[in-house]
């Protein structure tokens, strides 16, 4: 199956092209359908959860290019940290502004400073739209889709960046203390949210046996 995975993020295309590698399933990002000349259509991710903007992205993309597509979103969530702090959706835009990947790192590191002597406990939940056809829309926002707990600390791992994921160098495992960026692959899955887009896609599949 070839499926187009709503992202312009090369490095999510990549991840996930990795977790559904077993599955027989060929992925596409928007960069793909971009250097074919096709237009890509801005969506406005105006909703409150990650599954409402799973789903706005999805739909759009659907309508654009009619083949089926999928588009999944976070949410970043602290323990101990007010409401009104939480990023939940708005990971990158603080106060109406799109951050670059430096400036997210620079405001991340600022609010473990502020709310947990410079660590805080994370986790991200995830959701996933998969829209088939018109009549066939999958959608799922399960906890097995969501990271592990993890430490967001305020002194990021040495100089090393990676484009698309900026708060990886700075995120620690809980259970071995060590950066994302030291832990090995194998290690690196297990805190990961693999098992839940697996399980998604297995099960549309079953429904349409």
């Amino acid at each position: 199956m070839k499926l187009l995975f709503g992202t312009g993020n090369q490095a999510k295309l990549s991840a996930m092209k990795s977790r559904l590698a077993k599955l027989g399933i060929e992925l596409i990002g928007l960069n793909d359908l971009k250097a074919e000349g096709k237009q890509i259509p801005e969506v406005t991710e105006s909703g409150k959860t990650p599954l409402e903007n799973a789903r706005l992205k999805a739909l759009a993309y659907y309508e654009a290019f009619r083949m089926p597509v999928f588009s999944c979103d976070s949410g970043l969530y602290f323990d101990n940290v007010p409401d009104e702090a939480q990023p939940g959706v708005h990971v990158r835009n603080v106060n109406g502004k799109c951050l670059l990947d430096e400036e997210m790192r620079e405001y991340y590191a600022g609010l473990a400073r502020q709310y947990g002597n410079g660590q805080l406990v994370a986790r991200y939940k995830n959701a996933i739209c998969f829209v088939q056809d018109k009549e066939h829309i999958y959608e799922a926002m399960e906890p097995s889709m969501e990271s592990e707990s993890f430490i967001l600390t305020d002194k990021p791992r040495g100089a090393i960046r990676e484009k698309g994921f900026p708060l990886d160098s700075m995120s620690i495992d809980i259970k071995t203390g060590k950066y994302y960026y030291d832990l090995a692959a194998e290690e690196l899955e297990k805190v990961a949210v693999e098992d839940g887009f697996l399980t998604f896609f297995e099960e549309v599949y079953l429904h349409n046996d």
